[in-house]
């Protein structure tokens, strides 16, 4: 049961972690679709 628990905590730890990245990075992200984004309609 502690082990479980200890799980839980250290999954929720990544998932704040990783959102935090994601958020951080959300400029990079934006350019990558709109680049990808105008490869695909051949601009």
């Amino acid at each position: 049961m502690d082990l479980i628990f200890i799980f839980k905590i250290i999954v929720v730890i990544g998932i704040i972690v990783g959102l935090y990245a994601i958020i951080r990075n959300l400029d990079i992200i934006k350019i990558i679709l709109i680049y990808f984004k105008d490869k695909l309609l051949g601009k």
